[in-house]
């Protein structure tokens, strides 16, 4: 389900993998039950696709992982943080047009 440009996180390995990262990180938090989710998630690749190299696109299931969306205060779902430094410097709630997303993005690389 995943391709192969992102990661798929989980709370034991999310602080460190945002912490590590050398690009800006966008973490998609995801549900399977979630429509918005899915209707995202080819977009999501897309993204992970055209910035390989530039920024570092990862998942994080919020049913499987409660710890970490507790911790970012992530109340709805999508939601897509991008980290940069290991901070949390935008986030996006909600379906977005792939357009949206990539100027999200490009205002910080």
């Amino acid at each position: 389900m995943v391709s192969e440009n992102i990661h798929t996180l989980t709370d034991a390995t999310f602080r460190e993998f945002v912490a590590a990262a050398q690009v800006p990180v966008l973490v998609d938090f995801w549900a399977e039950w979630c429509g918005p989710c899915k209707m995202i998630a080819p977009v999501v690749e897309e993204i992970a696709a055209e910035y390989a190299g530039k920024v570092q696109v990862a998942k994080l299931n919020v049913d499987e992982n409660q710890k970490t969306p507790a911790d970012y205060k992530v109340i709805s779902i999508p939601t897509l943080i991008v980290f940069k430094n290991g901070q949390e410097i935008e986030r996006s709630i909600g379906f977005k047009t792939k357009k949206e997303i990539k100027a999200l993005l490009d205002k910080h690389l």
